[in-house]
């Protein structure tokens, strides 16, 4: 256990100096930019209707999962003959993967903190929260959905033999996130099922149980024309109730945690022979 966090320590300090060397700091600007393009967008009428509020999320969530996924998606293949060597000196995999998932921690955390710090710029989010300040909530949600989207970028980089396999597996990836979120498709049946092992499924839930996508507060975009018309089915998982938001913060973890098994399990398994 002891030789498994100093090499932990070791390879943490390492990502260190190559996110400086390499000039990785790039993925934080990158990170800003999308923010600002998304942020800028949908604020101003963020949460006037029960659509404008959804689509905001959705594409907020959007971003925030391609923020993190873009971060490591071709990390760990670059390093596989580097891997293999090492492993035959003595290198625990589990190290290894846990170092990525530290440092990309510190990564994504600043991130997350400057997608939420723009968003405060061009939304107006309301102060309550279900069970801290809303703006708490949402951030810890948006960092959350952007480190389990980064992790996964770890695990699909694994799992890929090259950084060319893994960038064509992005936008399918992605794509997938995209559509199981439940805003664009209804789902049902299967589609349900693998939804529900989705960050954007999770953050949609998150976020919409935080605003409380449910309320008679936010009317249809039809109910200012016509205001006789009302919402007739409502979503269980955007109820403003803390079981929702804890439930959606624990299968996000949940899901961060099986990429990281998957992970760990790639490697051993593609090393096997080293």
């Amino acid at each position: 256990m002891t030789k498994r966090l100093k090499q932990t320590s070791i390879y943490i300090k390492k990502n260190f100096r190559l996110f400086m060397n390499q000039k990785d700091w790039k993925f934080i600007l990158i990170a800003a930019v999308i923010s600002f393009l998304v942020c800028s967008i949908v604020g101003e009428n963020m949460f006037s209707t029960y659509e404008d509020t959804k689509s905001g999320f959705f594409a907020i969530i959007s971003a925030a999962i391609w923020i993190g996924i873009f971060n490591s998606i071709q990390r760990i293949c670059k390093e596989h003959n580097t891997i293999t060597s090492e492993y035959r000196s003595g290198l625990h995999i589990s190290s290894y993967i846990m170092s990525h998932v530290i440092f990309d921690f510190f990564i994504c955390l600043i991130q997350s903190a400057i997608l939420m710090a723009i968003c405060c710029v061009f939304i107006d989010f309301p102060s309550d929260g279900i069970i801290m300040p809303a703006v708490a909530e949402y951030f810890i949600t948006l960092f959350l959905v952007v480190w389990g989207s980064d992790i996964m970028g770890i695990m699909i980089s694994s799992v890929a033999s090259t950084p060319n396999v893994a960038m064509t597996a992005m936008p399918f990836v992605l794509i997938l996130q995209l559509v199981m979120s439940g805003v664009l498709f209804i789902l049902e049946g299967w589609s349900e099922v693998i939804a529900n092992v989705t960050f954007s499924k999770w953050g949609m839930s998150a976020l919409g149980s935080v605003a409380d996508l449910n309320s008679e507060e936010l009317p249809l975009k039809m109910s200012l024309i016509f205001p006789e018309v009302r919402r007739v089915e409502l979503e269980d998982v955007y109820d403003c109730v803390a079981s929702n938001l804890l439930i959606a913060w624990g299968m996000i973890m949940l899901i961060s945690l099986v990429c990281i098994i998957i992970s760990i399990i790639s490697l051993k398994f593609r090393n096997r022979g080293a």
